[in-house]
């Protein structure tokens, strides 16, 4: 028998009624976001650390009964903002996360042709950053620093560490760790080296004391260190390199 015209008017007015309900769903579920992301961006407060050229970006999280949000970068605010002249033209073009087990030591790694900053957060668990100076004639050659970085999720802050060339960057984790991290230039097989983390001429003077033993304590004790690494180049063995003129103190300061 065929359908009269009012079965086809209220089948008309039923899907008009579910288009109309998830209309509003979904104009429900985006109102939240919407809401958040006016006041979602605040830089706290930008540091040096021993080393100078050495930056740590302190930025907001915004918590409620959800959890938090947080925006924690915006080309903008990194090339224009009056907070971060320093990041004014680095262009990020690779970006990498890495998850390491407990009493994991990595680094010293740096590299050339292209150069490599790296803008370094840690994402959750326990991070010590070491960064140590390669850029010959620099009054900090061969001198090392370390910024404890541990993450528990309550914080209303978090950080950056920017680490430009002229640095073999590393870190060790005493928790299981995840981290990210934003690079000036792509990754260069053939265009890198490392200083061993367990180098004994490298200078501790300028680091935390506390720092510097929990990073030499593990360094020396775990087994989650690649070879490449424990069998780094020394300091010394770096100065002599020819290759060591990749970094100048005029060029990277």
């Amino acid at each position: 028998m065929p359908r009269d015209s009012s079965w086809r008017s209220r089948k008309t007015a039923s899907r008009k009624s579910r288009d109309d309900q998830s209309q509003k769903l979904i104009i429900d579920n985006h109102q939240p976001i919407a809401n958040d992301r006016e006041w979602c961006v605040k830089i706290l407060d930008v540091f040096d650390l021993a080393i100078p050229e050495v930056k740590v970006i302190r930025f907001a999280r915004f918590p409620d009964n959800r959890g938090y949000f947080s925006e924690q970068y915006r080309f903008s605010d990194f090339e224009t903002g009056e907070a971060l002249p320093f990041m004014r033209g680095v262009r990020f073009v690779q970006a990498n996360e890495s998850f390491s087990r407990a009493g994991t030591i990595r680094g010293l790694h740096f590299q050339w042709n292209p150069y490599m900053g790296k803008l370094v957060r840690t994402i959750r668990g326990h991070m010590i950053d070491v960064v140590l100076d390669v850029r010959k004639g620099s009054p900090t050659y061969g001198r090392i620093i370390a910024h404890d970085m541990p993450v528990q999720g309550d914080e209303d802050y978090a950080e950056w560490i920017w680490v430009p060339p002229g640095f073999a960057h590393g870190n060790t984790f005493p928790a299981d760790t995840v981290i990210e991290y934003f690079c000036s230039g792509e990754y260069s097989p053939g265009n890198e080296a490392g200083i061993s983390p367990i180098a004994g001429d490298i200078d501790w003077s300028l680091c935390s004391p506390e720092l510097a033993d929990q990073f030499q304590t593990i360094a020396h004790t775990t087994t989650l260190m690649t070879d490449k690494d424990r069998n780094g180049l020394t300091v010394e063995q770096w100065t002599a390199d020819n290759r060591s003129q990749v970094f100048l103190y005029d060029d990277h300061r």
